[in-house]
């Protein structure tokens, strides 16, 4: 569970990035975040992910209170939440089987728990024939499902997918929105943040847009969102 209660946050340049943001997202949740640049989207992220702390206000997520969170706990906080980067961010030098295998080494995983992972990860996003393939022989759809498998594989309870389709045409970006869909069936916590409301609107989640640092609606699609 994410919550947010009454968080601002400040910071030294005197930009005030968040005004007072109270939000639930609970368990198993595919909430959409939107909001024109410099609205604070970016900083919830980074709120979440233990990057930042609240100036005021209290940050809960998956159970870690990220407010008084010790930095020696932040590894474990991030080991419930994959992010989907827009850039990316593979490994360009190692096949599509090593950059998501890196990301379980990276926690300590045993090599007979990463061979027996990869392959599901990689077949669940449909990249299963492209394994021994590295990132710039994949296309950009192909890529960002690469970068969702990197996400997927610790197998974490919620996962942020930062302007996953930014970087693709209308037909990918639908694949990818379809593609997360399928993994929020699983079970996973989606919360994806992006500023193309054509894409939203396609589909009937939860739409919390945040507009100046506050949140100025919270609803299903369908409803006003006051993101204009």
């Amino acid at each position: 569970m994410i919550a947010f209660t009454d968080v601002t946050k400040s910071y030294s340049v005197g930009t005030h990035a968040l005004r007072g943001v109270s939000m639930q997202i609970e368990d198993g949740e595919f909430v959409f975040l939107v909001g024109p640049s410099g609205s604070g989207k970016s900083t919830i992220i980074k709120l979440i992910t233990g990057e930042l702390k609240p100036t005021t206000g209290t940050v809960h997520v998956n159970g870690y209170s990220l407010e008084r969170i010790r930095k020696r706990e932040i590894p474990y906080l991030r080991r419930t939440v994959g992010v989907v980067f827009q850039d990316f961010r593979l490994i360009e030098s190692k096949t599509v089987y090593d950059n998501v295998a890196f990301v379980m080494r990276a926690v300590g995983a045993k090599e007979e728990q990463i061979r027996e992972r990869v392959p599901y990860v990689l077949e669940l996003v449909g990249l299963e024939t492209k394994s021994r393939r590295h990132p710039n022989e994949l296309s950009g759809g192909e890529q960002q499902r690469l970068a969702i498998a990197r996400a997927l594989v610790n197998n974490p309870s919620t996962i942020i997918a930062d302007e996953p389709t930014g970087n693709l045409d209308p037909a990918r970006s639908l694949e990818i929105m379809s593609l997360l869909q399928e993994i929020n069936k699983l079970g996973t916590t989606l919360l994806v943040v992006t500023h193309q409301m054509d894409l939203v609107q396609q589909f009937g989640n939860r739409v919390i847009a945040i507009n100046e640092g506050l949140v100025v609606s919270d609803g299903m699609e369908g409803q006003e969102t006051n993101e204009e």
